[in-house]
């Protein structure tokens, strides 16, 4: 049988990156007292799942891109019908580790991490964000605010929202809290990665930069101006943090992760 390239684009897929996601399912498992052992299944799973959806966003079918994360996007390093399947892979990879009886040991737990999972990463969520983002480009009126935000909402912030909420669902608690922490965050992350395309450069931020801009897209920096989209990024911060305020000094270190999206510098 010859050798193929799908599980080594695969590994570079998942390869670097802030790896928020992940984080927040091991910070939001600790808070309801989880270890690690069992949150570190949905924690890759969802660093799969993300990295599946950077794979076939950065196809030429897509956002065309010839750099992720400071190295050339799958597409770019095999082929396109590579990273197809590498992003395929990844997505499957996704559900296999949540379902995994390691992840918990009651059934129903896994299963809504599943389903959930499904619905975030779907036609509900972040494939919908995406959909929108493409048939905005074409579109002959510009997106206003409302419509960007619910576009980030799906394109960026559903992800982030249930990686925040995983740890809950694992102990079968309350996810209302960092549900709310988690959709201001999503937004402030993606005012930061619009701020980063128009002040950024591509070594530092290990992508393209300004193709919102030649692609005329509306963003949250075109409508609101670089001050403006800060002073929204600071708010929602506020309003994450402010979202945690029954975890009292536990949930420091996720309001220091606000912080941190927004002082990025990739």
């Amino acid at each position: 049988m010859p050798r193929v390239p799908v599980v080594d684009a695969m590994a570079h897929a998942v390869n670097g990156g802030k790896r928020l996601r992940g984080f927040l399912v091991l910070e939001s498992a600790r808070l309801h007292d989880t270890g690690e052992d069992q949150a570190i299944w949905p924690a890759t799973a969802i660093e799969a799942l993300h990295a599946y959806s950077l794979v076939h966003d950065d196809l030429p079918c897509m956002d065309d891109d010839d750099l992720r994360r400071g190295q050339p996007t799958v597409h770019k390093k095999w082929d396109d019908a590579t990273a197809v399947l590498a992003g395929d892979a990844l997505q499957t990879l996704a559900f296999e580790l949540v379902t995994r009886p390691e992840c918990s040991p009651d059934a129903a737990v896994r299963a809504d991490l599943a389903l959930t999972l499904a619905r975030a990463g779907g036609a509900q969520g972040m494939v919908l964000g995406q959909a929108l983002d493409i048939a905005a480009e074409t579109s002959p009126d510009p997106l206003g605010l409302d419509e960007i935000t619910t576009l980030q909402q799906g394109k960026t912030g559903a992800l982030i929202e249930w990686s925040a909420t995983a740890g809950a669902r694992l102990a079968r608690a309350d996810t209302g809290p960092l549900s709310a922490y988690a959709r201001a965050l999503g937004l402030a992350f993606q005012i930061a990665d619009d701020l980063l395309d128009v002040t950024g450069d591509s070594a530092t931020v290990g992508k393209a930069v300004g193709k919102d801009a030649d692609a005329g897209k509306a963003t949250f920096v075109s409508l609101l101006g670089v001050d403006g989209a800060r002073a929204r990024a600071g708010a929602l911060v506020e309003e994450a943090c402010d979202s945690l305020a029954g975890y009292a000094d536990r949930a420091e270190t996720l309001k220091e992760a606000a912080r941190f999206v927004v002082t990025r510098t990739h």
